[in-house]
């Protein structure tokens, strides 16, 4: 498999999140001592809004035309991911990542690249 391929992942908590079912996929990630990694998932078209994201791998996912609105970024890892005509009003992103890449990616499905400070 290519590195920017996206992929479905086999976890029920996955598929919990492909349900658009975000109070059953915080609820059942908090219960959880591991979480799998969510690397090149598709997310493409989600209401993902309230989910959390505290520490979740989401390297090179996809979310196109996902709603992604208000969710707190901050400490999960988005780098390589594209954001193609997403929602993203009131997200926290990665320090590491910066506006331009967050535009780029938005305006032209262009993955995110974390900056070296």
């Amino acid at each position: 498999m290519e590195n920017d391929t996206v992929r479905h992942i086999k976890d029920p908590l996955y598929e919990t999140l492909r349900k658009e079912d975000i109070a059953a996929f915080n609820a059942e990630k908090s219960a959880r001592a591991d979480l799998p990694s969510f690397a090149h998932g598709d997310f493409r078209g989600l209401e993902l809004r309230g989910l959390d994201a505290h520490g979740l791998d989401m390297r090179h996912a996809y979310f196109r035309g996902a709603d992604l609105r208000g969710i707190d970024f901050s400490q999960a890892n988005l780098e390589g991911a594209s954001l193609a005509g997403a929602k993203i009003s009131g997200c926290f992103f990665p320090q590491r990542l910066k506006a331009d890449e967050i535009l780029m990616s938005l305006n032209h499905g262009t993955r995110m690249r974390y900056s070296a400070e």
